[in-house]
This record gives C-alpha cells, sequence and structure tokens, in this order.
C-alpha cells in the first residue's frame, strides 16, 4: 500500500490532485496566478469544492487571461454572479479583476514567477514534518508575502491562502516524510533563480 500525506481523504479526484500536481513547483506566471486566485475562491470552503469546480472557474474566467480579465467591469461581474458553476461570491469576483491589473504590473515588472520564487530563494523549502500535526497553516514567510501582495493591489491573499498556496505551487515541499510523493517532489525541485 502507497502512503500518502492523507490529508485528502478517499475521494478520488482529491487522491489524484494530491499524487499528480499537489506540491509540484510550478514556475509558470499565469499558471501561479490562477492558482493563487483559486485559492482565495477557497477561502471559508473547502479545496475539494474548488477543485470540483475548476473546469467551470477555467472557462467561467476565459482560461484565466489576466490580460483579458483586467478590462473587466461591473457587466463581468454580474455575468459569473449568475454561473451556478463556480463559486458565486461578488468580493472574491472583483478581487479577481483587481488581482488580475496586479498581476499584470508585477508581470511587467520583474514577471510574476520572480516575484513569486524570490520568497524562497529560487528553490522550493523541504519540510522534513512527520505527521500532519506537525504542519503549520501560516508562517513569518506567508505573512510577509501576503502583506507584499496585498500591498501591490492583490485582496483575497491573507497569510493562510498565500500558505497553502505555496505548498500547492511547490515553492514548499510539505509532503510529509512517509509520503511516497516526499522524496519524488524533492528529486523534481531544481529550483531556479530569476
Amino acid at each position: 500500500m502507497t502512503e500518502r500525506c492523507g490529508w485528502h481523504g478517499l475521494d478520488e479526484e482529491y487522491v489524484r490532485y494530491h499524487d499528480e500536481e499537489w506540491g509540484v513547483p510550478e514556475y509558470d506566471s499565469r499558471a501561479l496566478w490562477e492558482k493563487l486566485v483559486l485559492d482565495g475562491f477557497q477561502a471559508g470552503l473547502s479545496w475539494i469544492t474548488i477543485l470540483r469546480k475548476r473546469d467551470n472557474f477555467r472557462e467561467a474566467f476565459q482560461g484565466f487571461d489576466p490580460k483579458l480579465i483586467a478590462t473587466w467591469g461591473e457587466d463581468d461581474v454580474q455575468r459569473l454572479l449568475t454561473n451556478e458553476g463556480i463559486i458565486r461570491h461578488r468580493g472574491k469576483i472583483a478581487a479577481t479583476i483587481t488581482n488580475a491589473q496586479a498581476y499584470l504590473r508585477i508581470e511587467a515588472d520583474e514577471g510574476f514567477d520572480n516575484y513569486c520564487w524570490k520568497y524562497v530563494g529560487g528553490k522550493p523549502l523541504v519540510n522534513r514534518f512527520d505527521s500532519q500535526v506537525e504542519v503549520t497553516t501560516q508562517d513569518e514567510m506567508s505573512l510577509q508575502f501576503s502583506k507584499d501582495l496585498k500591498k501591490a493591489g492583490f485582496k483575497f491573499c491573507g497569510p493562510t491562502i498565500v500558505y497553502a498556496w505555496m505548498e500547492a505551487c511547490g515553492l514548499i515541499n510539505n509532503h510529509l516524510t512517509g509520503c511516497f510523493r516526499h522524496e519524488e517532489v524533492k528529486c523534481e525541485s531544481n529550483g531556479r533563480l530569476g
């Protein structure tokens, strides 16, 4: 029997997400932004809810193209509020537009990927937790990262959201040491500096 972290339970879609995607280093600026937006939509909900609606989100937000979304206005917010396939939260939808505008500024200035990865020195941080009880939900780095994102114009990016996003995008390897993915992800993590 393969050992896993266990936070995903028995749901096949959740297990597949853990095994194939969670914790794998993401270096694509747009993909990092999409995942941060989706983590913002998760606030107050479980990740499996977002995961099950992810394709609907991608369709509703037209592939998470920040250049397009940055131009959206109230008509687009109203359109999305009627879309039953996504989380219909006015604040989170409006924040996606604002976040697209902030993303574009950072992307033009230094690249959103470089901006994000500088917090970990360009290489994933590898934690060695033996049980889920040891894993925190935020730390000083996610607190600072969250403050910096907010200062840049982002919303729905508190330190807990940022920490979960950093885990999901592989900036932090928080697969438990007994999980088969801990070493695999570690080996996939060559790192990169801007």
